[in-house]
């Protein structure tokens, strides 16, 4: 009897083990992480266990390099730019969520194929110090290129950061082929090139330069936690580049069918009503918004780019800034 109850015993154990979904993002995902996850777990029984690989262009390296091998089921942080990189590394499966109804505009489905599911979005923006610069108002991004702004400017490296990406994008949207003309001038205006958007605003919030690349959003943040709005936003021209975040479920995964359940739970209301103030950025679902969010900025006109070479934009880039 005791043997039966020591195996038995076992055997529960085991079952309780394999009742854990490993979920690869980035590292400034985690206070959304903590605050949603736990309602899934509680729902579900499931244990999460999340892995942080710095900015997504980590990240998605990471994948990449362990390829197959790696011991995760769902990615959380591949946006519509590092999405092509991804598709063509054949990483996903295609899984249309049971509740995709909910998503609020067809527009932020960046991949019919739904190999990534769509789960916030925000546009790209400067912010900065107004008790520095004063209030700024430019009608183009080459103003930013003056010499008033000569090593004043944070920006974050578009080969491992998907904000830097998302940046350099704009300027390819603004400025098409002649990008580069911009970044000759513009790059006399960058103090410093950081790995990703947390390492940034650590050095825009110490002081160290008195305007970033960041989000729209951020004066949400400010508004959050100081009461008022201590920096300002800018998006020159009011033409706004809008990155789109998306999650997948690894082909190799072989708990599909809970990490298609986990899906379903990131674009559910429980866990989008999380996004604005941990992610600061815009759920894909309806949910009643922060106070603070009517001091996020939302640009007049979106600006996009369609099939685009991006590691060959890159490599002009490299060209002219290195």
């Amino acid at each position: 009897m005791k043997r039966l109850f020591v195996m038995l015993f076992l055997v529960f154990s085991l079952c309780l083990m394999a009742e854990e979904l490993i979920v690869y993002t980035y590292d400034s995902l985690l206070p959304f992480a903590r605050e949603a996850f736990p309602i899934f777990e509680k729902e579900t029984g499931v244990q999460v266990q999340v892995k942080t690989f710095g900015d997504a262009g980590a990240l998605l390296a990471k994948l990449i390099s362990e390829k197959g091998k790696a011991d995760v089921d769902v990615v959380i942080g591949i946006d519509n730019l590092l999405a092509k990189r991804a598709f063509d590394e054949d990483l996903f499966i295609s899984y249309l969520p049971d509740n995709a109804r909910l998503i609020r505009d067809l527009n932020l489905i960046f991949d019919p194929l739904w190999r990534l599911t769509p789960y916030d979005y925000g546009a790209i923006a400067f912010i900065y110090d107004k008790k520095e610069l004063g209030t700024l108002s430019f009608s183009s991004m080459d103003e930013l290129t003056a010499k008033a702004f000569k090593k004043n400017i944070i920006i974050e490296d578009p080969r491992t950061s998907s904000t830097g990406l998302a940046f350099l994008m704009w300027t390819y949207a603004l400025y098409g082929d002649n990008f580069l003309d911009f970044w000759k001038s513009f790059k006399n205006s960058v103090l410093t090139i950081s790995l990703g958007w947390d390492d940034a605003f650590e050095k825009f919030e110490a002081g160290e330069a008195p305007m970033m690349v960041s989000y729209a959003t951020d004066g949400a943040y400010s508004y959050e936690y100081y009461g008022e709005v201590s920096y300002g936003t800018l998006i020159p021209g009011n033409k706004g580049y809008v990155q789109i975040e998306g999650a997948g479920i690894v082909k190799w995964s072989n708990k599909k069918e809970l990490a298609k359940k986990f899906i379903d739970f990131l674009i559910s209301p429980e866990a989008q009503e999380h996004i604005p103030l941990n992610q600061w950025m815009f759920p894909v679902v309806e949910v009643q918004m922060p106070k603070s969010f009517e001091y996020a900025l939302v640009p007049k006109e979106i600006v996009t780019v369609k099939d685009v070479d991006i590691e060959k934009i890159i490599h002009l880039w490299e060209s002219v800034i290195y």
